[in-house]
């Protein structure tokens, strides 16, 4: 858990005639992640046949999954389906075209009815602002020899429409009277049709059509409408049912078949990447070591004429080709998807998912602290990691599970259950209930003071994981000289023993193990400026061990933008030094403010326990488990982010992504 997975390097000269054997053997457990070796090939001839199949199977695949949602099925395989060899396309696709067909011969008799019914009920509305006008208009706009307008225009605009129609013969009926949208109807001679319309579109007047297949007046054509409406309706209800009984006979056939088009679609994809020699194919990748002996077996069962060579990559050095396998746990999952938001480890890196799943609950909950707030959040994170309540927050569920259970242990050790703290307790709930350990509200100046304790711990921590990872990749320069090396480390003791230790010693904010370090008879102020000289020139002692240029650049300007360079590395690291150390300052302050925000709820609850002061108090604590519980989150993330993994942890590992036909479970 401490690392990932060890890897090895696959290299395989694979004979042309097994190679779908081998393919299938190195698809088919999830165990080799495959490197584009394509470029290794000296024959082009193949690789173009295998880009057609691959697209052919590709294709074949969305259309399988096309007809899966037309017909209302989830994507599913076969139970109980083995990794089988690659289907001939031959084989499966007049399968697909006869299951096809029937689907889409039903789904095209639906698709026409919604269509119809889409325009019935377009229809519908537009006749709706004359329903009750007792006139045939359809008879008129049929008319040789008359055109017909009928539409809403703007009560604001009827007078712009009359002044406008005075040019020509016409006729202009209002059919229903409305104070900001009246219906209106105007006939004319055909012969003046350009100017009805343009008069018509200078008032903003908007047409309503009516059904030409219907006959009667608004009323009576609304009447039939509905009618058709509530048969297409049902019709299309007819087409649904009959397409989910198509897919529910063919759900196994479906299923096989997408099972066969995607697994033949990956080969061939992998295939595609292969090197490609006159009558042998090479292929490269990498396996966890500890699967290695598991992948042979499995290939020389595949074809006796392979040759496999494998090479354990060691960890120390830098392998930025080298893919990351972590160690799978559902339990660490959601701090593993935490630390992924930062950074993938690299090869030979330290995992820091057990650490994070060790500091992030323990500063959440003594930021949070209460016990009662801290197992209500614990109960809904597991009820969301479980999928019944807070389905959103799946993912999430048992972290914030975690971080209750931390929130609640540290609620008994200050004494708070749900707001309720000292004498609020006895007063209210009618128990005895104390602080087990210390109450933040009462001791503000020492809560302060140990959270920046605990800060440096976490810290120091980080710089020790931070030159583990240095001494483990044989990083020299970074062990002795980096921003979290040995003497960056010394320099940040020296630092806290003079300043936190010495400076700031006689105050109630004073760090116990500062104020223990100055108390060493040690020369701090001497080693403060030795250490300081390695940090301020630390760029200088790494080029010196990397063999590099020592300076960069030419002459005084060269040398002069050197020791700029220099004091401002010493600045900035004194700077990070003192912002990261008080930074933590933070966990006490938010323990601090956790009570007062409490104190406000009862403030606005009043002293008398009425049914008010206990729906307050409720009200209360929902407000402070969402709105302070996320806030909470993010300031652990922070802290996490800038204060803790960036002293160890790097990031830019390659994940492991190794080919899969895995049968479903």
């Amino acid at each position: 858990m401490l690392f990932p997975k060890q890897m090895s390097e696959v290299e395989l000269v694979v004979p042309a005639k097994d190679l779908v054997a081998v393919t299938r053997a190195l698809s088919g457990y999830g165990i080799f992640h495959q490197v584009d070796s394509a470029h290794l090939g000296v024959e082009h001839g193949g690789p173009n046949t295998w880009q057609e199949k691959a697209a052919s199977y590709s294709t074949l695949e969305r259309r399988i999954q096309s007809i899966f949602q037309t017909v209302g099925l989830p994507e599913e395989y076969p139970s109980g389906a083995g990794i089988e060899s690659m289907v001939e396309l031959e084989a499966i696709a007049p399968e697909v075209d006869r299951v096809e067909a029937e689907v889409k011969a039903l789904n095209d008799q639906l698709s026409e009815e919604k269509k119809r019914l889409e325009l019935f009920e377009s229809q519908l509305r537009q006749l709706e602002p004359i329903a009750d006008v007792d006139v045939e208009v359809g008879v008129l706009q049929k008319s040789a020899f008359m055109h017909s307008i009928l539409g809403i225009v703007p009560a604001a605009n009827m007078s712009r429409l009359r002044t406008s129609l005075l040019r020509v013969p016409h006729v202009f009926f209002i059919l229903r009277a409305d104070a900001q949208k009246p219906v209106i109807w105007i006939l004319g001679q055909k012969s003046n049709f350009d100017v009805l319309e343009r008069a018509a579109k200078s008032a903003y007047l908007s047409p309503l059509s009516l059904p030409e297949e219907f006959n009667g007046t608004p009323e009576q054509i609304t009447a039939q409408l509905r009618h058709e409406i509530d048969s297409s309706k049902g019709r299309i209800a007819a087409y649904e049912s009959d397409l989910a009984k198509l897919g529910v006979s063919h759900k196994s056939e479906l299923q096989k078949l997408l099972w066969d088009a995607r697994n033949s679609r990956i080969m061939a994809d992998a295939i595609l990447r292969f090197g490609q020699l006159r009558h042998t194919y090479v292929v490269v990748g990498w396996t966890p070591t500890a699967s290695v002996e598991e992948l042979s077996a499995r290939l020389k069962a595949a074809s006796r004429e392979i040759l496999i060579e494998t090479t354990a990559t060691s960890r120390s050095g830098h392998h930025a080709n080298v893919p990351v396998a972590l160690m799978q746990n559902k339990w660490l999952k959601p701090i593993q998807e935490l630390v992924g938001t930062y950074g993938r480890p690299s090869y030979g890196e330290l995992d820091p998912t057990l650490l994070v799943a060790f500091t992030f609950p323990l500063l959440y909950g003594a930021m949070f602290g209460d016990l009662g707030q801290g197992l209500l959040m614990m109960v809904l994170g597991i009820l969301a990691h479980n999928k019944i309540f807070l389905k959103g927050l799946h993912s999430l569920g048992l972290l914030f599970a975690y971080c209750g259970a931390s929130a609640a242990v540290f609620g008994y050790l200050y004494g708070s259950i749900f707001g309720f703290e000292g004498h609020l307790v006895e007063e209210y709930l009618h128990f005895h209930f104390e602080p087990f350990w210390i109450s933040p509200m009462e001791s503000i100046l020492s809560v302060l003071s140990l959270a920046i304790d605990v800060g440096i711990v976490i810290l120091a921590l980080s710089f020790l994981l931070g030159m583990f990872n240095n001494f483990r990749s044989r990083d020299w320069a970074h062990l002795l000289f980096g921003h979290s090396g040995v003497t960056a480390f010394l320099f940040y003791l020296c630092f806290l023993a003079v300043v936190f230790g010495g400076f700031f010693g006689s105050t109630a904010l004073a760090p116990k193990i500062a104020v223990a370090l100055y108390a060493l008879p040690l020369p701090y102020t001497p080693l403060l400026i030795v250490f300081g000289v390695f940090v301020m020139f630390g760029g200088f002692f790494r080029n010196m061990v990397e063999g590099h240029t020592l300076i960069e650049g030419k002459g005084i300007g060269g040398f002069g933008m050197f020791l700029v360079q220099s004091v401002m590395d010493l600045v900035e690291t004194g700077i990070s030094m003192l912002s990261n150390t008080l930074s933590f300052i933070r966990v006490g302050a938010f323990a601090v403010a956790h009570g007062g925000l409490s104190l406000a709820i009862f403030a606005l609850a009043g002293e008398e326990p009425t049914i008010g002061f206990w729906i307050t108090i409720a009200l209360g604590n929902v407000f402070i488990i969402g709105f302070e519980g996320l806030i909470v989150y993010i300031q652990t993330m922070r802290l996490h982010y800038y204060e803790i993994l960036g002293k160890f942890f790097h990031g830019g590992g390659m994940q492991f992504e190794p080919l899969k036909l895995r049968p479903p479970k």
